[in-house]
């Protein structure tokens, strides 16, 4: 599991700074980009993707695992009519961000999802881009990472109700890089940008699932990602004056070396993205 300073140097630099160079919701996924051409349709079309998988209903109590920004809490809100939803988030830039929204019906926890007790079950559950920060490297290497991913689906089970669904979003790993500038870049954002992340073969959560999860849909989106991160990039781009001014130039060259490099990872099958439909095993 990512440790609370890892998330902090991976999440908390600064709000305004990613405000900058993200979609305006403040999505840090990849978005769902078939026929649309800007990248806010493209997380919208992520978001609705995400809540038809978890069947998310209006009546329904929603827990997303990862709430980020709370760019899902705030869909769920406004197009999802919900009345209830709960984030859980252990960056405290995040979690500042999600109260500030003031979104009605919305609860958020600052905290792990290892030490979460809900005083209530819930019907549904989200999760994007969190998977990646429940194992570190090492325990992937020792092979931890099993035990893991199965006491992950057991809580989500725990925490829902008979009937509830699960809309699954994260990064996959395919196959480590043969080109040596791409391995070097690769190695240096795990440490530089994500440290304490680690990005599972799809097989390992698949394997995991039962019997808390049944499997009911399956999409990747490897281009997807490739042009999410290529659009962040350009943003990035367009604001370096001031980001260098205001952040300093490390942080400038530190997201444009990784960013660059995300583009070709997802580009030369390196990495991709999975997005699930999970129905409860009651």
């Amino acid at each position: 599991m990512s440790t609370q300073t890892e998330i902090e140097v991976s999440y908390d630099i600064d709000n305004e700074f990613f405000r900058l160079w993200l979609d305006k919701a403040m999505n840090y996924t990849c978005g769902v980009h078939d026929g649309v051409e800007t990248e806010e349709e493209a997380q919208r079309q992520k978001l609705v993707w995400l809540s038809n998988a978890a069947r998310v209903t209006p009546s329904k109590r929603v827990l997303e695992i990862g709430c980020g920004w709370g760019a899902c809490l705030a869909h769920l809100v406004t197009e999802c009519k919900i009345k209830e939803a709960h984030g859980i988030t252990l960056s405290k830039a995040q979690y500042d961000e999600v109260l500030r929204r003031n979104l009605p019906g919305i609860t958020v926890s600052h905290c792990s999802y290892l030490d979460f007790k809900p005083d209530k079950k819930f019907d549904a559950i989200i999760s994007i881009g969190m998977l990646e920060h429940i194992v570190t490297a090492e325990q992937g290497r020792l092979g931890k990472h099993i035990d893991i991913y199965r006491n992950y689906f057991k809580l989500t089970h725990e925490w829902t109700n008979p009937g509830s669904w699960f809309g699954l979003h994260h990064i996959i790993t395919i196959q480590i890089p043969r080109n040596k500038k791409d391995l070097q870049d690769l190695v240096w954002t795990v440490r530089t940008i994500f440290p304490g992340a680690y990005s599972p073969r799809i097989e390992d959560v698949i394997m995991n699932l039962h019997p808390y999860w049944e499997l009911m849909e399956i999409r990747t989106r490897r281009l997807d990602y490739a042009k999410t991160t290529a659009e962040w990039h350009r943003r990035l781009c367009v604001h370096e004056t001031l980001i260098r001014k205001q952040w300093g130039d490390r942080v400038f060259e530190n997201y444009d070396r990784y960013l660059q490099a995300c583009v070709r990872l997802f580009e030369r099958n390196n990495f991709s993205l999975a997005q699930y439909a999970l129905r409860r095993l009651d």
